[in-house]
């Protein structure tokens, strides 16, 4: 199943509904994109959000000890977070620092998953590939977005090698959320993620109400704007002309 972008400019509500109708067949399950609304203050674009297809059980998140690369980095889903277990997550780019707070009682499988791939330094030099002003960033495609190495081709439809299960979306998305990008297959979130950029943003998500938050930047906004401000395609891809990386994530526990 590959999910692509929405090709044309719709109305907000209309693109929501979209989201999860608007994809097409394909011989392997290969990482793939979902189309997600633009909040913009026309109501009327549509911009995509991409996580890789589902190709592990649904029962991977719950595994008692994920296999791990020779970098250290998970190649199966990590177990879930506690829900009283909290981490920082700092992504450092030329842009400043964005300050992280991830709960786990937020989403135990995905802020596992993210904490877990920011530790091993899965994110170092991987950029943020779409931009969409009054909506979203989004980045994490280490397959496909790692600098010097970028596959303009094929940056946004990438992940880790793996994907976790669904958790459900308990609180509403508002500016400085971090969620996971995802298709609209059950369980096929990977590592990309998204940091919303207005709370105007969370009519269009709510519609959907699947990507997974994981947790809030506490630090740092005025990084993610001047993200948001670079330069990018425009609709419907908004893909990032001139894409930041990020430098280094690193972890930190309470």
């Amino acid at each position: 199943m590959t999910v692509r972008s929405i090709r044309r400019l719709l109305p907000l509500a209309a693109a929501a509904a979209l989201l999860l109708s608007a994809c097409s067949g394909s011989a392997t399950p290969a990482p793939s994109a979902a189309a997600s609304p633009q909040a913009a203050a026309s109501g009327a674009a549509a911009a995509s959000s991409a996580a890789p297809a589902a190709s592990a059980s649904p029962g991977t998140g719950a595994a008692a000890s994920p296999a791990t690369s020779a970098t250290g980095c998970p190649t199966s889903a990590p177990p879930p977070m506690a829900a009283t277990d909290t981490a920082t997550v700092t992504l450092s780019t030329a842009k400043g620092d964005i300050v992280i707070k991830v709960t786990g009682s937020l989403a135990p499988h995905a802020t596992a998953n993210f904490v877990a791939l920011a530790a091993c330094g899965f994110y170092n030099g991987v950029v943020f590939h779409r931009l969409v002003p009054g909506f979203v960033i989004q980045g994490g495609d280490g397959e496909f977005g790692r600098v010097p190495n970028v596959d303009a081709s094929q940056v946004g439809t990438g992940g880790p090698g793996y994907t976790i299960t669904d958790d459900p979306v308990t609180t509403p998305y508002k500016r400085g959320t971090v969620a996971m990008a995802r298709t609209s297959q059950p369980n096929s979130q990977g590592s990309q993620f998204f940091i919303v950029l207005d709370d105007g943003a969370s009519g269009a998500l709510s519609a959907v109400n699947t990507y997974a938050i994981v947790g809030e930047v506490t630090s740092g906004m005025d990084a993610v704007d001047a993200i948001a401000a670079m330069p990018n395609s425009g609709e419907p891809d908004n893909a990032a002309l001139d894409p930041l990386p990020i430098t280094t994530a690193t972890v930190t526990h309470p």
